[in-house]
C-alpha cells in the first residue's frame, strides 16, 4: 500500500514537472504569433533576407528607445497609480533641451545627457510636489486629464517658445555599418545602445540600492512601507521625477535622428502606452523587452502593411495582447 502511494507520488510529481508554467503560455503564443510574422513577411518580400534583416536591426534599435520612454511610464504607474499622459510631451522637451545646448552651445548632442537627465528629473519632482501629489488618491480619470493637460501645456509652450517650423540637431559625419547585411547608422546605434545602458543602470538601481528597495517597497504596500519608516511621499517624488529623467534621456538620444516639432513626443506616447499594456503595468522587464517587440511589430507591420501607417502592426500587436492576456505578457496574475 505504501509502495502504491509513493509510486503515485512520484507520478504526480513527475507530472507536475512537465507542466508548463501558466505565465509561459501566453508567451508561447505571442512567439507562435511572431514566427506566423515573421513567415508572412518573408513571403510578402519574395524570400528577400536582406529586407528582414533590415526590419529585425531597425526594429531593435527603435525598440530600444522605445523601451526607455515606457519603462518610465510604468514606473510611474507601478508606484504612483498615476496614468502619465504627459510622458511623450517630456519626451519632446529632451528633445529641445539637447536642440538648444547642442547647436547653441556646441556640446556634442550625446554629452547633453548631462544636462537632458538632471534637468528632467528636476522638473519631474517639482511637477509632482506642485501638481500630481494633489491629486493623488482619486480616481485614474483626474490624474489622466491632469497629466494631460500638463502634456498640452507643455506642447504649446515649446510651440510659443521654438515655433512650428521642424529643427534639427548637428552632428557630425555619419558613419553606416553593416550588420549582417543591414544597414545601420551610427545615430540609431548610439540610441540603441545609450537606451539599453540606461534602463539597465535603472533596473540595477531599483534592485540593489536602498532608494530601489524603498521604490519596490512603496510600490507593493505603501502602508507598509510606511509603517517600516519609508518616506513615501519622497519617494513618490523620486518615482516621479525618475520616470520623467527616461522620458529625457529618450528625447536626448533620439534627437539626431527624428525632426524636432513640438508635438514629435506624440508617438513615443502612443507607443509607450502600448508597450505598458503588452509588458504589464508596473513590470520593469516587461517594460524593456515589450519596447523590443513593439519596434519589430513597426517594422514588419510596414512589411505587411506598405500602404498604411506603420503604427498599424502595433495597433494589431496591442488588440492581440488585450484578447489574449489583458494584464500584460509579463504579469504575474494568471
Amino acid at each position: 500500500m505504501v509502495s502504491t502511494q509513493t509510486t503515485a507520488s512520484a507520478d504526480s510529481a513527475v507530472s507536475r514537472g512537465w507542466q508548463l508554467p501558466p505565465n509561459a503560455k501566453p508567451i508561447l503564443v505571442a512567439i507562435a504569433i511572431a514566427i506566423l510574422v515573421f513567415f508572412l513577411a518573408y513571403l510578402r518580400t519574395d524570400g528577400s533576407s536582406l529586407i528582414l534583416t533590415q526590419a529585425l536591426v531597425t526594429g531593435l534599435m527603435a525598440g530600444g528607445v522605445y523601451g526607455l520612454v515606457a519603462l518610465g511610464l510604468t514606473l510611474i504607474f507601478g508606484v504612483l497609480h498615476v496614468i502619465n499622459f504627459a510622458q511623450g510631451a517630456l519626451v519632446t522637451l529632451g528633445m529641445y533641451v539637447t536642440y538648444v545646448v547642442a547647436n547653441d552651445l556646441g556640446w556634442n548632442p550625446y554629452l547633453t545627457l548631462f544636462i537632458s537627465i538632471p534637468l528632467l528629473f528636476a522638473f519631474g519632482a517639482l511637477v509632482q510636489k506642485i501638481m500630481i501629489n494633489r491629486s493623488m488618491g482619486e480616481e485614474h480619470a483626474n490624474t489622466l486629464l491632469l497629466t494631460l493637460a500638463l502634456g498640452l501645456l507643455i506642447e504649446n509652450a515649446l510651440l510659443l517658445t521654438f515655433g512650428g517650423n521642424p529643427q534639427s540637431v548637428r552632428t557630425g559625419q555619419e558613419t553606416v555599418y553593416n550588420i549582417f547585411g543591414a544597414v545601420a547608422t551610427q545615430s540609431r546605434l548610439i540610441a540603441f545602445g545609450g537606451a539599453l545602458i540606461l534602463a539597465l543602470l535603472l533596473f540595477f538601481m531599483l534592485q540593489r540600492t536602498s532608494i530601489g528597495t524603498a521604490i519596490r517597497a512603496v510600490a507593493s504596500n505603501p502602508t507598509g512601507a510606511r509603517l517600516v519608516g519609508v518616506n513615501t511621499s519622497r519617494i513618490y517624488v523620486i518615482t516621479f521625477a525618475i520616470g520623467a529623467a527616461c522620458a529625457g534621456a529618450a528625447g536626448t538620444l533620439v534627437a539626431p535622428i527624428v525632426s524636432i516639432t513640438p508635438v514629435a513626443g506624440e508617438v513615443f506616447n502612443i507607443t509607450a502606452f502600448v508597450i505598458v499594456v503588452l509588458g504589464g503595468l508596473g513590470k520593469v522587464l516587461g517594460a524593456l523587452f515589450g519596447g523590443l517587440i513593439v519596434g519589430l511589430a513597426e517594422q514588419f507591420g510596414g512589411i505587411l502593411f506598405p500602404d498604411q501607417s506603420n503604427l498599424l502592426g502595433v495597433f494589431i500587436v496591442f488588440v492581440l495582447i488585450l484578447f489574449l492576456r489583458p494584464q500584460g505578457l509579463f504579469s504575474s496574475n494568471s
